[in-house]
């Protein structure tokens, strides 16, 4: 279809007769902006919309069933904002920031860590989050976490897994004690949400991960 303006296409011009002075006709009015340019001008464009996971819960684990165990998460994604020279200097499109905190009370000991957010990425209700341990006593700080989260739908509870336990393990990495070492989490790594939530639940907001910038062409080479 297409869209036209109405605007003055001609000028009527009086002259009141007077044998002393005439008066020219005001100056047309302009016309009217074109209707497409209006409604574009009224269009607010909105933001686009970052992965993120927020919550607080205990969950139920098989290998602990009366224990008292608790994730706090709060993560975004911020696309390439975590350099990594020479392979990818703007970062990451799942690159992102947060924190984690979880505890394990079984009697009177707790377990605890607080760990920020490097890596999000998501899918429908389901999210997978890695964390750089900060302060912990159970946990060496450097390392690296992995948490997934599935929220529930249709009447299901809340899931969650982590990078340990009965996961993640290399049984080739025996330490001098010759006990197994955990292998750390590559960034987003982590396992399916084994765990049921028994308390409190998780929102998690998808959105398509970025596509990386265009790397630079390397330099020719002269010899």
């Amino acid at each position: 279809m297409r869209i036209t303006t109405i605007g003055a296409t001609a000028t009527a011009v009086a002259f009141l007769a007077s044998p002393i002075t005439s008066t020219p006709a005001p100056a047309p009015a302009p016309a009217p902006a074109p209707v497409l340019a209006v409604l574009a001008a009224s269009v607010v464009s909105k933001p686009a919309k970052a992965a993120s996971v927020h919550g607080e819960a205990r969950i139920s684990y098989i290998e602990s069933i009366h224990d008292d165990i608790r994730f706090t998460i709060h993560a975004e994604q911020t696309p390439f904002t975590r350099p990594m020279p020479p392979t990818a200097p703007e970062g990451l499109s799942t690159d992102a920031r947060g924190t984690l905190k979880f505890s394990h009370s079984r009697g009177e000991v707790t377990g605890w860590a607080e760990a920020t957010v490097d890596c999000l990425v998501t899918s429908g209700r389901t999210a997978t989050l890695t964390a750089v341990v900060t302060k912990s006593n159970v946990e060496e700080p450097g390392a690296r976490l992995g948490i997934s989260v599935q929220q529930g739908g249709k009447g299901e509870p809340d899931r969650l897994g982590f990078s340990w336990g009965v996961v993640n393990v290399d049984p080739e990495n025996v330490g001098e004690n010759g006990q197994l070492v955990r292998p750390q989490a590559g960034s987003c790594m982590a396992p399916a949400p084994f765990t049921t939530v028994i308390k409190g639940g998780y929102k998690v907001i998808h959105a398509e991960i970025t596509k990386s910038p265009t790397q630079p062409e390397p330099a020719p080479h002269h010899s």
